[in-house]
């Protein structure tokens, strides 16, 4: 699996609109067959700071997600909201999905 955490700082102005606007570049990618998820939140800390959390099925996967035809769009679209240059990690796992934390195990909590 192909896991990715991005950082996006919004201009403050668009801040609040980010889900909107990066809408058609985030149902794009969740169509695709490798995609695992690909999942926005907002800093508690910063409303201007968005991370995405991406994961693709294999390294196939994630070429896939960056030749096609709705990232090349978002590389055109996003930046002229964002103050600068997103970051990120990206790193390989031998998993195929998400594990459960056992430190924070709830009792009789399903998987």
């Amino acid at each position: 699996m192909i896991f990715i955490t991005a950082k996006f700082e919004v201009r403050a102005e668009h801040a609040d609109e980010w889900p909107q606007i990066a809408a058609e570049f985030t149902q794009a990618t969740r169509a695709e067959p490798g995609c695992l998820w690909f999942d926005w939140s907002r800093s508690l800390e910063n409303p201007s700071e968005y991370v995405l959390l991406e994961a693709f099925r294999d390294g196939e996967a994630g070429g896939a997600h960056v030749n096609s035809a709705h990232f090349r769009a978002a590389q055109e679209k996003l930046p002229p909201y964002l103050v600068r240059t997103p970051k990120v990690v990206n790193v390989s796992l031998e998993q195929e999905g998400w594990s459960e934390l056992g430190e924070m195990a709830v009792p009789g909590g399903e998987g």
